[in-house]
């Protein structure tokens, strides 16, 4: 029996042209008649040119009747989202190392369902980023947007801080929450996103200092009643000055190098190539870490910036053009008598 609830009709018809079509890949009215055949809903010639009209009218859809070979058919040539912008959305999502891996496929699963389907196949496999380096805290996100709440409700937030340490499990390292557990009191003042994370500039309750948190290292964050404090501290705060005082490879050909770095340098090598890597202990104060590398006078410069507590133990030719650079850097800085 056919459904009697007319009322679901625009509904299911918005839905079909807006998954079935797009400016490539239209419906003939027939087409449409037989999806809505399909659930049940009976309906007539006339009254799917009325719902279009409708969808066109109100701004829902923009849908053109185009003609080929003497069949007509209706697009949706026009959305919410242009398919440029989903694209961007879709690439930035699937980029980001502070968005969980189950995360970016439910937000680009949401994503796709803008388009049509023909259209969200083509955002589904967009760009390939091999061996990305993920966050693994689910709780990202939602620290993020409890961050913001505090922020326009002036209340303070505590949470816990972790950070990877040396261990003797199977990676080499794993993941701790810092002083004990202890409980971390900051005044929220804003959220930046730099070089791909997230991160909270506060007040820090205890201290009475401005500092900044990633906030894919924070785990357990609550949201308190009392105001915040260090006012007069972010009184004129210029948060893009800030970000660029606070925070801040290249092609080449890819080597297999072996880093020598001392124990504090870890987090440091996590998050420049993630957590598949494996890490070997070297004496009590070093590890080392083998990784794939494209050799280019940008990677040596990451090297030289941390004053030699990440040294280069192999191949011997990448250790000759480091020594070569280096040397011309001295060079540059010699000064005249």
């Amino acid at each position: 029996m056919k459904a009697s609830n007319q009322k679901a009709k625009l509904m299911h018809v918005y839905s079909i042209l807006s998954e079935e079509t797009d400016e490539t890949n239209g419906l003939t009215v027939s087409e449409i008649l037989d999806k809505l055949e399909s659930i049940n809903i009976a309906a007539e010639r006339k009254s799917i040119y009325d719902d279009i009209r409708c969808l066109n009218d109100n701004g829902f859809l923009h849908v053109e009747k185009k003609q080929a070979g003497g069949t007509v058919k209706y697009h949706v040539v026009e959305r919410l989202f242009e398919k440029s912008e989903l694209m961007m959305l879709s690439d930035a999502v699937q980029a980001a190392k502070f968005i969980p891996a189950k995360k970016s496929d439910e937000l680009i699963y949401k994503l796709m369902s803008l388009t049509s389907k023909s259209e969200a196949r083509k955002l589904n496999c967009r760009i390939y980023t091999p061996n990305r380096a993920k966050t693994d805290n689910k709780e990202v996100l939602d620290c993020a947007e409890k961050i913001s709440e505090a922020i326009l409700a002036n209340k303070t937030v505590t949470f816990k801080y972790t950070s990877n340490v040396i261990c003797k499990s199977s990676k080499g390292f794993e993941r701790i929450t810092r002083h004990g557990g202890k409980l971390y009191d900051v005044s929220p003042y804003a959220l930046i996103w730099d070089d791909e994370n997230y991160y909270m500039v506060g007040y820090d309750n205890e201290t009475d200092l401005k500092k900044h948190y990633r906030v894919d290292r924070i785990i357990e964050l609550m949201i308190t009643e009392e105001k915040r404090k260090g006012e007069e501290t972010f009184k004129g705060f210029d948060l893009s000055r800030y970000n660029k005082s606070a925070f801040s490879m290249f092609s080449g050909e890819e080597k297999r190098v072996e880093l020598e770095c001392d124990n504090k340098m870890i987090e440091i090598v996590i998050d420049r190539f993630g957590k598949d890597i494996i890490i070997r202990k070297k004496t009590n104060e070093t590890f080392t870490v083998t990784v794939n590398i494209m050799i280019s006078p940008v990677f040596f410069s990451w090297v030289y910036i941390f004053a030699g507590k990440i040294r280069i133990n192999s191949p011997s030719e990448v250790k000759e053009s480091y020594l070569k650079q280096t040397t011309a850097v001295l060079e540059s800085i010699k000064i005249e008598s």
